[in-house]
């Protein structure tokens, strides 16, 4: 049965593919993090505008109706 295993052989397994992980630079994880805040800005601002746009839009056409 696939379910049955023996705890250490799990743990010795963990530690191996673990110790295959090639971990990020600091100046990696700044450049990353630092293109993931500028993204997230730039997208609210985008949807910022977006929702402007469509707000002003409604806001002249039920002028125009009222």
């Amino acid at each position: 049965m696939a379910g049955t295993r023996n705890p250490l052989q799990f743990v010795q397994e963990v530690r191996a593919e673990v110790s295959k992980v090639i971990w990020p630079s600091r100046r990696e994880v700044l450049i990353t993090s630092t293109m993931v805040f500028f993204l997230a800005i730039l997208t609210a601002a985008f949807f910022f505008l977006v929702d402007f746009l469509i707000r002003q839009g409604l806001q002249g056409v039920l002028s125009l109706v009222g």
